[in-house]
Order: C-alpha cells, then sequence, then structure tokens
C-alpha cells in the first residue's frame, strides 16, 4: 500500500509539471503552442486556461492529501521510533571476544612470563 501511494505522488508529480509547462503566464498556452488557431477554435483559449487551472489545483490537492496518506501509512507499520530502541535496549549485550579481554589481571600466560 505504501508503494502504491509513492508511485502516485511521483505520477501526479510529473504530471503537474507537465501541466504547469504547458500554461503560459500571458494565458495563451496550450492552444498558442500546440495547433494555434484550430485548437482554440475547438476548445477555445478560455476554456483551455480554465482546465489547465483545474488540473493544477486538482494535481496539487492530490499530492498534499498523498503526502498526508503516507504519514498515516508509514506510523502505523513499523512503530515509532522509540519502540525501536527499546527493543535494541532489550537485548543482550554481546560478549566481548577473548582477544579484546582488557582486564590486566587476565592477561595470557605468555604476557605474564616477559
Amino acid at each position: 500500500m505504501y508503494t502504491l501511494v509513492i508511485v502516485l505522488i511521483i505520477l501526479f508529480a510529473v504530471l503537474l509539471v507537465l501541466v504547469i509547462l504547458a500554461q503560459n503566464s500571458k494565458g495563451g498556452g496550450l492552444t498558442s503552442q500546440f495547433g494555434g488557431s484550430s485548437a482554440s477554435n475547438i476548445i477555445g483559449v478560455k476554456k483551455t486556461g480554465d482546465l489547465l487551472e483545474k488540473l493544477t489545483w486538482g494535481f496539487i490537492i492530490a499530492i498534499m492529501a498523498l503526502c498526508l496518506t503516507t504519514n498515516f501509512i508509514s506510523s502505523n507499520q513499523g512503530g515509532s521510533t522509540n519502540d525501536v530502541l527499546e527493543r535494541a535496549g532489550e537485548q543482550a549485550p554481546a560478549a566481548t571476544p577473548p582477544s579484546l579481554n582488557l582486564d590486566p589481571e587476565a592477561a595470557p600466560a605468555d604476557s605474564a612470563e616477559q
């Protein structure tokens, strides 16, 4: 589920970039770039701007909602960071290997004779 939401966020982000690039700051945008007058006769310049603006807002709202969704999904999956730290503290500490024993009284017999 988490992976699906992430994939949707990436897809919507790419589509949002494409929709924003298709817009023109002066309102011509899609109709002036793709087809000129034939596109404006089919869709109309005003309606194209409205459509692109609605798509922009729709993608922004969808991305925000999906980002909030990932927060709720991830908090339910793995537990909190404190839970992980508590479980790590409950584990018994590993025994020190004999070669790293730093106790001078427990030194090997060879080094005591020298």
